[in-house]
């Protein structure tokens, strides 16, 4: 595995989600998993600036999953990771939605590699209200459950779009 230059991260107040990285999203989704019950899953880069995680691109990473058992490609990711430019970060990861997935506290795991506390995006491609944005932002927690074990969770984080002048 590559040297990986992890960045610390706390959870952020709110996660800013550029119209670019949606649009990837919705393209590797129609690319791989459209009419299938299949959902894709990719790494999320940005910047972190006053407690705001800025998601400003995305790659797809190949991914399967069958119930209880998933392969994420890390060669890939690896490959991928290396190309990101010096001022941007792997802010977290994304998957389509449009609900929380059982294995998605693993895989959060996995993008701890490269971020203490990874933003997990789930960005809904199929239907969408049009009142609300079509991506929820999550940060895993711990928490002590009532038999007194360490249990990993999701909380939610608020999301908005927004975009710079240029986009």
């Amino acid at each position: 595995m590559a040297q990986i230059d992890k960045v610390q991260a706390s959870i952020p107040s709110k996660v800013v989600v550029h119209p670019l990285v949606l649009l990837s999203i919705v393209d590797h989704y129609k690319r791989v998993a459209q009419g299938t019950k299949r959902r894709v899953v990719g790494c999320l880069i940005g910047v972190y600036e006053k407690g705001l995680v800025h998601v400003t691109n995305s790659y797809a990473v190949p991914f399967e999953e069958d119930k209880d058992v998933w392969f994420l490609d890390h060669v890939y990711h690896e490959d991928m990771y290396k190309k990101i430019q010096a001022k941007e970060k792997i802010v977290g990861w994304y998957s389509t939605g449009p609900t929380i997935h059982k294995n998605d506290i693993e895989i959060n795991e996995k993008f701890k590699l490269y971020n203490s506390n990874p933003v997990y995006v789930v960005c809904k491609v199929q239907e969408h209200d049009e009142e609300s944005i079509p991506a929820k932002s999550y940060c895993s927690i711990e928490e002590v459950d009532q038999d007194g074990s360490l249990v990993k969770n999701f909380i939610h984080v608020p999301s908005i779009i927004d975009a710079t002048e240029a986009e």
